[in-house]
């Protein structure tokens, strides 16, 4: 089931019992007050560093899987965007079946190829297997493929909620983990042997590695970046990203299910009849995090969702993801139109989207945004 749909699902049953134990189920709930980061010691970024290096003398393979029905919209096209415009590794967007992939809470776009295909022209496997969050974590094809490609030897990376996928699979019996807040217990419960790490926004175990929510992508391929090529590689992508640091300190204790966070989600959704359906122009060459982060966001607000756009029937970003519009202009009704910012950069771009959430719909929205996805608001935390 999607991220999305479960939260609602949850507080929507809270609902129902609103004139029962829902009262006193929410009282209990924390207001939400955490401590800053404390910074990660230089020891443990080198270690995890060395264990993320590729073969030496090669130049690396990336593989990015996703289920065609159902696979999460920044964990899919972030990492893509950032590997292929640093250019450091041969980045393929795989899919388990021919056919496009339909993201959530947005987008649809066309992949590389499917596993079979993939496996046909890299039988030796990919060095690095990116893992996003699913609408199931169980899928049987993906399942065999994970478990081969790791006893090929690749780094296994499960963003957000992958992580689930990736236990799913069992390689993450015995190793040191983590995951999108939300979904930390569900993973422990499947994955009992798992060792949860707290306050790491990235969490590195042998061959595998694990992230925190949505956001951690960004600086997760950062420090991929630098592992393969170098600090000063990372440092010029992250300039153009609008990044100022990507190490893996996190807040763990500010993102859980607290008390503001649940009377918002329940009052929008009891909003049913005044839903917004915002547009976003799709145009060749356009930045592919900025759209990623920014459709994401707004398809987030349970007050809104973002749609697309196109004079065609796809268009190719500026690193070579095709986008499939849900509507050709042609038939586009008269919608209201947000933009991705192309005048800044991407992670610039998603600050500028959560304020205009918050002018349309208030800082609590916002604050339910940037808590999905797991978004540290403060310069100091982030």
């Amino acid at each position: 089931m999607k991220k999305r749909t479960v939260i609602a699902s949850v507080l929507v049953g809270a609902v129902i019992l609103a004139t029962g134990g829902f009262g006193l189920w929410l009282a209990a709930l924390p207001s939400g007050v955490a401590a800053p980061p404390e910074p990660v010691p230089a020891s443990e970024e080198a270690t995890m560093l060395e264990a993320l290096r590729p073969p030496i003398g090669q130049r690396p393979l990336v593989a990015i899987v996703g289920i065609n029905d159902g696979t999460e919209t920044t964990d899919y096209l972030v990492p893509t965007g950032i590997l292929r415009r640093a250019g450091v590794a041969d980045v393929v967007m795989v899919a388990a079946e021919p056919g496009p992939v339909l993201l959530y809470p947005a987008l649809k776009v066309e992949p590389d190829t499917t596993l079979s295909v993939f496996d046909a022209s890299h039988p030796e496997g990919a060095d690095y297997v990116i893992v996003p969050a699913m609408s199931r974590d169980d899928d049987p094809a993906v399942m065999a493929w994970l478990q081969q490609q790791s006893a090929k030897g690749a780094i296994v990376i499960g963003v957000c909620a992958g992580a689930k996928v990736v236990g799913a699979a069992g390689l993450l019996d015995g190793k040191r983990a983590t995951t999108h807040w939300y979904y930390l217990k569900d993973l422990l419960r499947r994955s009992p042997t798992i060792d949860y790490v707290a306050n790491r926004r990235f969490v590195v175990d042998g061959n595998v590695v694990t992230t925190t929510g949505i956001t951690a992508s960004m600086p997760m391929m950062l420090t991929l970046i630098e592992a393969i090529a170098g600090r000063e590689k990372a440092e010029a992508v992250a300039r153009d990203l609008g990044v100022d640091r990507w190490d893996a300190r996190h807040a763990s204790a500010a993102f859980t299910l607290i008390r503001p966070f649940a009377t918002t989600v329940l009052a929008n959704i009891m909003a049913f009849w005044n839903r917004d359906e915002f547009a976003i122009g799709l145009e060749p060459g356009m930045d592919e995090v900025s759209l990623a982060l920014v459709a994401d966001a707004w398809s987030r607000t349970y007050r809104s969702k973002a749609v697309t756009f196109a004079e065609t029937s796809a268009i190719d970003t500026a690193n070579g993801i095709r986008i499939l519009p849900d509507r050709t202009a042609g038939d586009w009704p008269d919608h209201r139109a947000v933009s991705i910012f192309p005048e800044h950069p991407p992670a610039a771009a998603l600050d500028q989207v959560l304020q205009a959430i918050t002018e349309r719909y208030g800082e609590s929205t916002t604050n339910v945004v940037a808590m999905q996805l797991e978004y540290p608001r403060s310069n100091a935390e982030r």
